[in-house]
């Protein structure tokens, strides 16, 4: 099934974004649905982009439910077959819509595509071998960065069943690498479109006032991630060896840099050990960030 217009709804999940959340939406054609969904309860958030943009709709969560289940609270939503994921620090060129609707003709056994990114230094996928790459056609890749990703719904849904598309104990970071290698390990397909661009500009989807807060949070969930990502598709045994040398080492950064008075620095490495801690314990990834 090739993808329409009609048939196609563009999910994007936000937290503190009035910032940038504009150029976003109007990067993105005005006849395609978007469906936003704000991790607060901010009403007036709701009010402003639903009574600015007549192809908007939002949903708050109430509560900081994360990346991943706030992308799956949005794609339960809709009513389309296609979803584009896409982060509110992200543009789509003039044409990434057409381009995409254009591609999925000709690629009836997709799971997942994506557009490239214009920043040639960070790639956002994943392939074993780049000299296999021709920037001219589509090519196949092992995984995608989640700040902007085309998913056959329908295609993935029969995939997992009544699994979750992304798996919600991910609250930050490599959920996305983990939803490609399911789909990858069903034998299903993940592309990217060459000729088609958009530019992120990186850890800029939260307000700048909070930039702390969101380093803290960045540092606590990467390590949790990174162990339970290695847990889940390894091993404990794994995940402990790989991640007990930079555990160890954020721990004596945590204490240098509290002795020569670098508060926050040492509170980063304090964030650091103990996500990798909590993971190492089992426990959930529920470190937030205050930002209120």
């Amino acid at each position: 099934m090739s993808i329409s217009r009609q048939n196609l709804t563009v999910v994007i999940v936000t937290l503190k974004s009035q910032h940038i959340i504009d150029q976003c939406i109007q990067s993105i054609d005005s006849d395609i649905s978007i469906l936003i969904v704000e991790n607060s309860n901010n009403e007036d958030f709701k009010s402003y982009v639903e009574n600015k943009y007549k192809n908007v709709s939002c949903i708050l969560s109430k509560d900081n439910i994360g990346m991943g289940a706030g992308n799956n609270l949005g794609i339960d939503n809709t009513k389309s077959d296609f979803v584009l994921i896409l982060n509110p620090d992200v543009i789509l060129s003039k044409d990434t819509i057409k381009k995409l609707i254009n591609a999925s003709n000709d690629l009836s056994n997709f799971a997942i595509m994506s557009p490239i990114s214009q920043d040639i230094d960070y790639p956002n996928y994943f392939i074993k071998d780049k000299k296999d790459v021709d920037h001219k056609n589509i090519f196949e890749v092992e995984s995608l960065d989640g700040y902007c990703m085309l998913m056959n719904k329908k295609r993935i849904n029969s995939i997992f069943k009544k699994e979750k598309i992304f798996d919600e104990k991910f609250f930050m970071y490599l959920e996305n690498n983990d939803l490609c290698k399911r789909i990858k390990d069903n034998n299903e397909k993940i592309f990217v479109l060459p000729t088609c661009t958009i530019k992120h500009f990186g850890a800029k989807a939260v307000s700048e006032n909070f930039v702390k807060e969101v380093e803290l949070s960045r540092n606590w969930h990467w390590t949790w991630s990174k162990f339970y990502f290695s847990k889940k598709h390894k091993s404990y045994y794994y995940a402990l060896l790989e991640g007990l040398p930079k555990f160890v080492s954020s721990i004596t950064k945590c204490l240098f840099y509290y002795v020569v008075f670098k508060k926050y620095k040492s509170k980063i490495y304090y964030n650091r050990a103990n996500g990798f801690f909590n993971a190492m314990l089992g426990k959930s990834s529920w470190y937030r960030p205050k930002l209120d």
